[in-house]
């Protein structure tokens, strides 16, 4: 008996201990999710469904006047293709990464932003090339020798290109975070919003290269 009520206490003693520890641990997890931490993050789906609606609206758009007639058909340049390879490059090595800073690869990480800014770089002017080669084809935005399916493909492409121009200066705002060491596993806020952009802007730019390449 008196051995079964030292047990008791010894387990009682365990349990009281192990709470005490685990308390400090559920304290510290829930200050990590501080207020502007969630704002922050609705801030930037609220931005991005914005954007979605505005390219749902263009494409739409594209369509109905289309079927009005008076709509010149026309060849997608190739450099577009190339330049979707680029963009899904640079979004493999923006998640790439994310997951060396979640594993406090600071090395890694760093090459992997630098990666994304020169893919996003690459990609921004391979759409101004592509811009040339659309008029090498006849195919302009405004004049006389414009048509509409021309002027809704600039417009689509040049829409998303400011959009890229925003991801670009968010990534080398947090590669620059990322060279003073203030991104890591435990400060993940500002890569992991420029890791959701980045790969909305691509895939943004997808679904527009396939809509282009079934309707143009």
């Amino acid at each position: 008996m008196m051995r079964s009520a030292a047990l008791r206490d010894c387990v009682r003693m365990s349990c009281t201990v192990s709470s005490k520890k685990s308390t400090p641990h559920t304290t510290a997890t829930s200050a990590d999710i501080r207020p502007e931490m969630l704002n922050s993050s609705g801030s930037k789906l609220k931005g991005m469904s914005s954007s979605v609606m505005m390219f749902a609206a263009f494409t739409s758009g594209y369509i109905v006047r289309r079927d009005e007639g008076n709509w010149r058909e026309f060849d997608l340049p190739a450099s577009l293709l190339v330049n979707t390879v680029l963009i899904a490059l640079s979004s493999a090595a923006m998640q790439w990464a994310f997951i060396s800073a979640r594993k406090d690869e600071i090395t890694r990480l760093k090459i992997g932003m630098g990666l994304t800014l020169a893919l996003g770089f690459a990609f921004l002017v391979g759409q101004f090339q592509s811009f040339g080669d659309l008029v090498d084809g006849n195919t302009y935005f405004g004049g006389a020798d414009a048509n509409p399916s021309g002027s809704f493909l600039y417009v689509l492409m040049g829409v998303h290109a400011f959009h890229l121009v925003t991801g670009l200066v968010f990534v080398a705002v947090v590669l620059r975070r990322a060279l003073n060491y203030q991104v890591h596993s435990r400060a993940m806020l500002s890569i992991g919003n420029a890791t959701l952009y980045w790969h909305f802007l691509g895939g943004l730019w997808l679904y527009l290269y396939l809509f282009l390449l079934l309707n143009h």
